[in-house]
């Protein structure tokens, strides 16, 4: 999408770039050094670009130089740095993995890419952040806090916006190959450009890995030998923009991905792990479409849009079982305008449409949601920002439900500081996996009965420059959930638990040496509870670190490093007839370089799991030992 940064709009340029002070991961030469490009602007927020100075709630932004530096290669490595957030994976490359933002649900954190909402209905609402591959992703955006006001349902704990690479500008040709630990092997290769009033790009990416051990030796019946895990993932995307006059502009976004996931699963009960390997084939298609309009150059701009995601499943158990199938998938319509008012305000507003529905059931379901919005940015003074947002959301199933948010950012001129709070209620109707889909054979039963979840969270903090090379930063957060949904205490149905409550702290200290040596270091206290019985909510640790920096000892060497400790948490069983245990914590290692031999070729190398860590998250999936990669990336274009 193109991003239009609105007349008057502040865009301070300090010795610490805002998007830094916003609390982003930019942390390489250029994120420092730059301090008034797109990359500084900030779209998830505000459903509209705004400067990241003049965003009050807390966002962090991982940029393609990111990705590249720290050579993260799915989605759940990417957002391992990010504050806020516990990322979940069953097993190695490939496994099904959750978001946890600040102690809330991983069905609480809406996903949208490209401007698509991409959570999958087939799974209860969930994202499985480890089906996505970075190869063609040009920035992730991570939302934290209750964002219903502008988002709707799935919102509650966060909302997170994934961009792929831009089309349009000078012909550019790209490709990357590599190998290394686990019988991984890898390519990618993309295009972008412009083609009269058309610009394009398209990216493939394949990602092979064929031996990952993720079963603990110690949950193996004796005599039982352990199966690797493999995975293998091809994805198409491409990107289409047109001006066929200089009022309208036209876009188009698609992303198809087949992932192929060789496993082990689990028979029996109390369960154990199979003695055959079972396969999960997963395909999703996610597209869009968008017109754009200056109905009024410079202050109205009228959006239209119709987006879609399907997603289908196909797993295969063990023993020769039969398959079961999964499919699910959403349409969405939504038309918008934006007004740029005086004195640098500006208010969006919109409707949408929506229509989820569940397949390859005994019986079909389907939910329809109507939904108006606005949100009214305000700048009242120079060094003051605030912003209010109210939604009325009409679901079939529910009934109607109206939430709103609050966040302002407030500069003081006299040292640097930046003041930021926001407060914002939530709204979460139950899945239709939540409430009519069953599995009888393991004793667990869908309820139809389920309230919709509903929450309140805030947030206040502060940013402080300190000398020009250093700036720390605190945020306190609480929010409250009511009819939080949960699985029973005997794990055969979902329930609503009366109310669940976690707070926590974010903090982070971010460190320039020199030019050329940038770190930062970040950390997150979240206590979540179910108010009703005092116990802990599950795969919420208390205790978050990390720590990463970036070197370039030389003008085409670069080094980056980065340190993830996890504290303790409470788990369940592999089978869950343990239905609490406390987990133990963890740290791993990474480290990266690249060599460039010239401007168009790039050797890299890394090591994952630096010190061969062994643990388990969640328990009973062993994550991968120590692995070593290495790989060249080419690009080829003009201007270069």
């Amino acid at each position: 999408m193109t991003c239009h940064v609105p007349r008057g709009s502040r865009m301070n340029s300090r010795i610490l770039s805002p998007a830094v002070a916003a609390g982003t991961l930019l942390i390489s030469g250029p994120a420092w050094a730059d301090a008034a490009t797109v990359d500084d602007v900030v779209v998830t927020a505000n459903r509209r670009p705004t400067p990241a100075d003049a965003v009050g709630s807390s966002v962090t932004v991982i940029r393609r130089d990111d990705i590249e530096r720290f050579q993260w290669r799915s989605l759940p490595e990417a957002l391992q740095l990010s504050p806020g957030l516990n990322v979940v994976q069953t097993g190695g490359t490939g496994g099904r993995a959750s978001v946890f933002i600040r102690g809330a649900n991983a069905n609480h954190t809406k996903v949208l890419i490209d401007g698509v909402d991409a959570n999958d209905p087939s799974q209860g609402g969930v994202f499985d952040f480890g089906a996505i591959l970075t190869s063609d992703i040009e920035r992730i955006e991570v939302l934290r806090g209750p964002q219903s006001g502008l988002y709707g349902s799935d919102a509650i704990g966060g909302v997170v916006n994934i961009v792929t690479r831009p089309p349009g500008g000078p012909l550019r040709l790209r490709a990357r190959l590599e190998g290394g630990a686990h019988e991984t092997f890898d390519q990618g290769a993309g295009v972008s450009g412009q083609a009269g009033v058309v610009g394009f790009a398209f990216d493939l990416a394949h990602a092979r890995t064929g031996a990952s051990d993720t079963t603990p030796l110690a949950l193996l019946p004796a005599g039982r030998a352990r199966h690797a895990d493999s995975y293998e993932n091809l994805t198409l995307s491409g990107r289409l923009n047109a001006r066929p006059s200089a009022r309208l502009e036209l876009d188009g976004t698609v992303r198809w991905s087949d992932g192929d996931l060789r496993f082990t699963g689990d028979e029996g009960f109390p369960s154990a792990p199979a003695a055959e390997p079972s396969r999960q084939d997963a395909r999703s298609l996610v597209t869009r479409g968008e017109a754009r309009i200056d109905a009024v150059p410079d202050r109205l701009e009228v959006r239209a849009g119709v987006g879609r995601a399907d997603y289908r499943t196909r797993l295969q158990g063990p023993g020769g079982a039969a398959p079961t199938y999964n499919r699910g998938d959403r349409t969405e319509a939504d038309l918008r305008f934006d007004l740029v008012l005086p004195r640098g305000a500006a208010l969006v507003a919109g409707i949408e449409a929506e229509r989820e529905r569940l397949k390859d059931q005994p019986v079909r379901y389907r939910n329809d949601n109507r939904a108006a919005f606005a949100e009214l940015h305000l700048e009242p003074a120079g060094d003051l920002n605030l912003t209010a947002s109210v939604r009325y959301d009409d679901n079939d199933r529910f009934g109607g439900e109206a939430t709103w948010r609050l966040a302002g950012v407030y500069e003081l001129a006299a040292t640097g500081a930046r003041l930021k709070a926001s407060y914002g209620t939530g709204f979460k109707a139950p899945s239709l996996t939540q409430l009519f889909v069953s599995f009888p054979d393991f004793g667990f039963f869908a309820n139809p009965d389920l309230d919709p979840e509903t929450s309140r969270g805030f947030d206040v903090g502060f940013e402080q420059p300190l000398g020009g090379r250093v700036e720390v930063g605190a945020t306190y957060f609480r929010q409250t959930i009511r009819n939080l949904i949960q699985s029973n205490a005997a794990f055969t149905s979902y329930e609503n638990v009366g109310r669940a409550r976690a707070e926590g702290v974010e903090a982070y200290a971010a460190l320039r040496l020199s030019a050329a040596v940038t770190a930062r270091a970040d950390y997150t206290y979240v206590d979540a509870e179910d108010r009703a019985t005092g116990l802990a909510l599950l795969r919420r640790p208390k205790h978050r670190a990390t720590l990463s920096a970036a070197w370039t000892p030389a003008e085409r060497v670069a080094l980056s490093g980065s340190v993830v400790h996890v504290g303790g948490w409470v788990d369940g069983d592999r089978s869950f007839t343990v239905p609490r245990l406390k987990a133990d914590g963890y740290t791993v290692a990474n480290l990266a370089g690249e060599y460039r031999l010239s401007e168009a070729v790039v050797l890299f190398g890394r090591v994952e799991n630096l010190f061969d860590e062994r643990f388990e998250n969640p328990v009973g999936f062993q994550q991968p030992g120590r692995g070593a990669f290495a790989g060249v990336r080419v690009q080829w274009g003009r201007g270069q």
